[in-house]
């Protein structure tokens, strides 16, 4: 009799173990810093490129990186470097105050921001909106 109790707490101990691990939350990642956003804007005001770069973040790590931009509905899609840092990317169609969406996206997360574009680091209060 105590053996059949010994194996029937062995059992259940196993199944609280098998199924926490399949609903242990993931950690999110944060959505990308517009003040460690920069783009270099590139031609003349007719022809405009931007191509954008971001630090080294080990959050970023193994990431797809996609850079939108909404006025023009035009964009890229690149790896992160091996150290979570992006770019400089290839250059797309831009201006100066067009909407661009950052994204990083991690396995089955994804974060983005919306900047309104400008020269160099963009602004931490100037998002994307009406």
């Amino acid at each position: 009799m105590r053996l059949v109790r010994i194996r029937l707490v062995l059992l259940a101990s196993g199944l609280v173990v098998a199924l926490g691990a399949c609903i242990t939350p993931s950690i999110p990642i944060p959505p990308p810093e517009p003040a460690l956003m920069t783009f270099e804007l590139s031609g003349d005001p007719n022809n405009r490129t931007a191509s954008f770069s971001y630090p080294p973040n080990v959050n970023y790590i193994d990431s797809v990186v996609i850079v939108y931009n909404r006025q023009k509905g035009k964009g890229v899609v690149e790896d992160a470097h091996p150290d979570g840092s992006v770019g400089p990317t290839d250059p797309m169609p831009a201006d100066v105050g067009d909407e661009v969406v950052v994204s990083f996206q991690r396995d089955d997360q994804t974060v983005s921001t919306c900047v309104r574009l400008r020269e160099g680091a963009q602004s931490a209060t100037d998002y994307c909106g009406p």
